[in-house]
């Protein structure tokens, strides 16, 4: 799912102290070799910045929790109000096309929050130890989405869920998510993953070897679904290439200083 280091831990100062990072609809972090240290954020706080930012704290399990109160959810919040804002006036207003509304969201960090892997595992990635994390079903939902969600859904919004898991991880993922409170269809026609192995015909890009890139991917399924009769009133994700690509009417960036994906 992931390749990455410490190195998002980088892009993660800047995020959490509002220093200009990325570009305009696309996340493309400066590269440019330093010409001193100072120019280089230290990495201990940097990770201090985005405990603090997250108002993590270790419950009586062991497991690190974001605070309800930090600044993250706060900031989510506002985001989640304009959405619910939009959401409630497609739904009250469709168009004359004939297409459902629909919303798409992704999962890590949009759906549900990570916060306790990356603590645990220093904001770096490992593939064998997010797999048995996802396997867990233990994430906790990202605060006041599953409101948003089930809101949608009340008002005859159909919900899907566009992840870069791998598809070996449906289950334990459709029932981290039933479990996290989203009260909405997790089946195969609802819950779409990565699956490089046996990819779908509409995903041109993945086949005969998968060749597709994360907006790809993710633009193609939505453009699938868009094909189904929906019409895709918004679409939520917390990195730049679950946005980007179309088929979308509206799109609303989840905050995530904990890493990048490209």
């Amino acid at each position: 799912m992931r390749t990455l280091t410490k190195a998002a831990a980088t892009a993660a100062a800047f995020a959490v102290t509002g220093v200009a990072f990325y570009g305009v609809g696309a996340a493309s972090a400066d590269n440019a070799a330093p010409k001193s240290d100072r120019e280089i954020p230290n990495i201990t706080k940097v990770e201090d910045k985005i405990n603090a930012y997250y108002g993590g704290t270790a419950d009586a399990s062991g497991h690190f929790q974001a605070s309800p109160k930090s600044n993250y959810a706060k900031q989510v919040a506002d985001i989640e109000a304009r959405a619910k804002r939009q959401i409630k006036h497609a739904a009250e207003h469709p168009g004359r096309d004939g297409r459902k509304p629909a919303i798409v969201l992704d999962v890590d960090d949009t759906t549900l929050l990570t916060y306790d892997y990356e603590k645990k595992n220093g904001f770096a990635y490992n593939a064998a130890a997010f797999d048995a994390y996802v396997q867990s079903a233990q994430s906790i939902a990202v605060f006041g989405m599953p409101d948003l969600v089930n809101y949608a859904a009340k008002k005859g919004v159909t919900v899907f869920f566009l992840t870069g898991r791998d598809a070996s991880q449906r289950n334990a993922s459709a029932a981290n998510l039933t479990k996290a409170g989203y009260n909405v269809p997790v089946d195969a026609a609802h819950f779409f993953l990565k699956d490089k192995a046996n990819p779908p015909a509409y995903l041109s890009c993945g086949k005969p070897t998968w060749t597709c890139s994360t907006v790809d991917y993710k633009a193609g399924t939505r453009k699938h679904i868009e094909s189904l009769g929906y019409n895709i009133v918004a679409n939520l994700g917390d990195q730049y290439t679950d946005l980007a690509g179309g088929y979308a009417d509206n799109t609303y960036k989840i905050p995530n200083p904990m890493y990048f994906l490209p």
